[in-house]
């Protein structure tokens, strides 16, 4: 997620107490916090709530920051020990595997599938779900060094930085992660091999039974630029070592929802 950084002169009025320079630092990084969140976590509730509790913890934290690296560079490190330590978060894993998530995409697959009602946003709504579901086959250490590497495209010195680590240490994180995502994608999806069983048409109807794809609900896909067919065509019109990064990259970047912006706003005005 390539964005300008947030004004160095907002941050210093904001640690000095300015109310509007306050609210100009918390919107400027609010959407990046919540797409992490939403990437690391997939769950829209989950990342939600994540989401509110590092905003709360970057404004208490605020006076801490010294300017020594950017101030998104310091907001993400606040969201990656967040996201690491919290309990909820780590009491909600799943201990999804790549193996067990292959067995559930191959089950229920349906040869010549018929059509379903909205099949075109319902498949782009299971492409976007599957994409960002099977990084939940990673783990915490690894989901992060890829999200951040291959998602929010960071350069490995930033990422090494928020994550705390050496940038050879990170690289090695993100090799290992690439390797597994892409072992994955390159057996398992369609959309990425056509020797792949998993295709999206093949396994919505499933979707749909067991109710991970609902009619008139697309949480994940909701505000694409890409459709179904959009997708597929960029993800075919590349080489095959690069089907996988795209693939990941034609997920949607989701905004902070307006429920935590007009909270973030209660706590900036208690008295109003």
């Amino acid at each position: 997620m390539k964005v300008r950084d947030i004004s160095p002169q907002d941050v210093k009025s904001a640690q000095s107490g300015d109310r509007t320079a306050l609210e100009a630092v918390l919107v400027g990084i609010q959407d990046r916090i919540h797409t992490l969140a939403r990437r690391i976590l997939v769950n829209p509730e989950d990342a939600n709530e994540a989401t509110q509790e590092i905003l709360i913890q970057i404004l208490t934290k605020l006076s801490t920051f010294r300017g020594e690296s950017a101030f998104s560079t310091w907001a993400y490190s606040v969201a990656v020990r967040y996201l690491l330590s919290a309990k909820r978060i780590r009491e909600r894993d799943m201990g999804l595997t790549f193996e067990i998530y292959a067995a559930d995409l191959e089950t229920g697959l349906v040869a010549d599938p018929p059509e379903a009602p909205d099949q075109a946003l319902m498949l782009n709504e299971l492409r976007v779900s599957c994409t960002m579901a099977m990084l939940l086959c990673l783990s915490m250490d690894l989901r992060l060094a890829y999200v951040l590497g291959d998602v929010l495209e960071m350069d490995h010195v930033e990422a090494s930085e928020v994550l705390e680590l050496t940038p050879a240490t990170y690289r090695k994180r993100l090799s290992r992660a690439r390797t597994e995502v892409h072992g994955f994608t390159s057996r398992h999806c369609g959309l990425i091999s056509d020797k792949a069983k998993c295709t999206c048409a093949k396994r919505l109807p499933a979707a749909i039974e067991m109710g991970r794809i609902r009619q008139g609900s697309f949480p994940n896909s909701m505000g694409s630029p890409l459709s179904y067919l959009d997708a597929k065509q960029q993800i075919e019109a590349v080489v095959d070592d690069l089907k996988t990064f795209k693939l990941q990259g034609t997920v949607p970047q989701h905004e902070c929802p307006q429920e935590i912006r007009s909270q973030l706003t209660r706590i900036l005005s208690p008295n109003l």
